[in-house]
């Protein structure tokens, strides 16, 4: 039985935030005015639906870093049951592999980078199956932060002048909108610096009072194909107009106690799962949280479900093996038999031989995990003139590879890494949690549940604690607060390590239902805030 309640008192590390208790309602992002949009819809009689479209609209102006308008989002929503959500764009019509002649890869920025948005999909598709609002009042605060302005946020600020030297060098005119609205005098603004954008308002006026309808089959579907043919991009209105979101079943396995749930393929979430089923094997709970024998195992599941990731993961029509097959508990066991005390120098595939944001929504009837993203901070660099609507660059998820069933095609959902998780534990609901951060996500999945069910931390521990991330062969990151004892056993262990700082770490959130109380944390690592009635 998970039962964290003897360690809310208990806090190790140095985060200084406490767990958030409410018995009505809870809310949690990486920004806290977007929080505060959530709080807004329970206040005005909606729900948790209602809260997570208003902090996911906010997100686009208030942490704009991150996330836009123009990129894609999954959600998990339980109602008594769960419901998945895959708002995944797919690649244009026109996209097709001789336009990438001469290259050994995708581009980082620029329309061969940008796939279909999803994520106003994403908004309206909830709202349909659950909202109690009107859908326009959802998104009445980010309207105003855009309209008035806001204080930028500090990590905000920081992402945003790393994305200086990225961004103001660029001279071609597919560019220049984008530098217009994201650096108007030729730089970021600063923490507590007041940032707002008109066309960004304007743009949430016509996606509101349309239904979203406008995004794809009206007067913003139309700027964006025609900003697209102007500068020699892609997407044109027939693209977007075929655009639907999914329902999908979500895909799930064991943990000890709890069931872990993810979003099936296009998604690296099963990742996570195929980490989970090997470490179930190991009695992990016998060696302290904080030892180098804990994190040697962690980081051993994770070099070989991300082997498998990477070979066989793509848009689930061009798969050559299933969800079941990578999830199989007796292929969990013949992996787990290549765990050994030191690390594997580069794990390869199994098998048969044959910039994100991350909110959380809960009631005491709904339950929403929800993330958006624009990829790589800010995206293409592409923004459509007068509408704030920065375009992500998702197309960086295929491979140039001929034959790898992510290979880049037309009409093609790329492999995704963002990922919205859920646990439940028999028939009953626990709630929504999520890391966001690129290739970080499964593994601080995978991180979040070893702490919760191992090592019994509550919800706000389970996030603040000292993260390592895998990031290929042998190399892995350790955060700075890693004690220096694992460092030293780890590098015994043949692991090559470097000590990285946080912000490579993901941005959690998590709300867990506990004797019929909600129990909200928020990333250290973040601006964030958790909320709860």
């Amino acid at each position: 039985m998970l039962n964290f309640q003897k360690s809310l008192l208990t806090y190790p590390y140095a985060s200084q935030r406490r767990v958030v208790l409410g018995n009505k309602c809870a809310v949690a992002t990486s920004q806290s005015l977007a929080t505060l949009a959530g709080m807004e819809m329970f206040w005005a009689g909606g729900n948790a639906v209602d809260a997570a479209i208003a902090m996911a609209i906010a997100l686009t102006v208030v942490e704009p870093t991150s996330n836009g308008i123009g990129g894609d989002a999954f959600a998990l929503a339980w109602d008594g049951q769960l419901h998945g959500l895959n708002a995944s764009g797919r690649s244009p019509h026109h996209l097709t592999g001789d336009r990438f002649s001469g290259m050994d890869k995708i581009p980082d920025l620029g329309w061969l980078t940008v796939t279909v948005p999803g994520a106003v999909s994403a908004w309206r598709s909830l709202w349909n199956r659950w909202g109690k609002l009107p859908f326009e009042r959802l998104f009445a605060p980010a309207i105003r932060y855009a309209t008035e302005g806001f204080p930028v946020s500090p990590v905000t600020a920081q992402a945003w002048q790393r994305a200086e030297q990225i961004f103001l060098p660029l001279s071609a005119p597919e560019f220049q909108p984008f530098k217009q609205v994201f650096f108007p005098h030729n730089r970021a603004p600063v923490a507590g610096e007041v940032w707002g954008s008109m066309a960004h308002a304007e743009t949430l006026r016509e996606i509101a009072a349309s239904g979203g309808e406008s995004f794809y089959r009206g007067k913003l579907a139309e700027a964006i194909a025609n900003f697209a043919a102007d500068t020699v991009g892609f997407i044109t209105t027939a693209d977007l107009a075929n655009h639907r979101a999914d329902w999908v079943q979500p895909i799930s396995t064991q943990y000890r106690q709890l069931r872990v749930w993810e979003i099936p393929p296009n998604t690296q979430g099963i990742a996570a799962l195929i980490a989970l089923n090997i470490l179930e094997g190991f009695a992990l709970q016998q060696y302290p949280r904080d030892s180098g024998e804990s994190f040697h195992r962690q980081i051993e599941t994770i070099k070989l479900a991300f082997a498998d990731l990477h070979r066989y993961v793509a848009d689930p029509h061009y798969m050559d093996v299933t969800a079941e097959q990578l999830l199989d508990k007796n292929y969990a066991a013949r992996q787990r038999d290549l765990i050994q005390s030191q690390a594997i120098p580069l794990a390869t595939p199994g098998l048969p031989t044959g910039g994100t944001v991350y909110l959380a929504a809960a009631d005491r009837e709904l339950m929403v995990s929800y993330i958006q993203s624009n990829y790589e901070g800010f995206g293409s660099g592409i923004l459509i003139p007068d509408t704030g609507i920065a375009l992500h660059n998702r197309g960086l998820g295929f491979t140039l590879e001929a034959g790898h069933p992510n290979q880049l095609a037309p009409h093609k959902r790329p492999f995704h890494t963002i990922i919205p998780g859920f646990l439940t534990q028999g028939d009953r609901p626990l709630g929504p949690f999520g890391v966001m951060g690129a290739p970080m996500q499964p593994q601080g999945h995978l991180q979040v549940v070893v702490n919760l069910v191992d090592y019994q931390m509550n919800p706000q521990a389970a996030l603040d604690a000292p993260r390592w991330r895998f990031i290929e062969k042998d190399l892995v990151l350790l955060e700075a607060s890693v004690p220096h004892n694992i460092v030293g056993d780890l590098l015994k262990r043949g692991h090559q390590i470097q000590i990285a700082p946080a912000r490579m770490f993901g941005k959690g959130q998590i709300i867990l239902r506990h004797n019929e109380i909600l129990v909200a944390a928020s990333e250290p690592r973040a601006d964030g805030l958790a909320l709860a009635l």
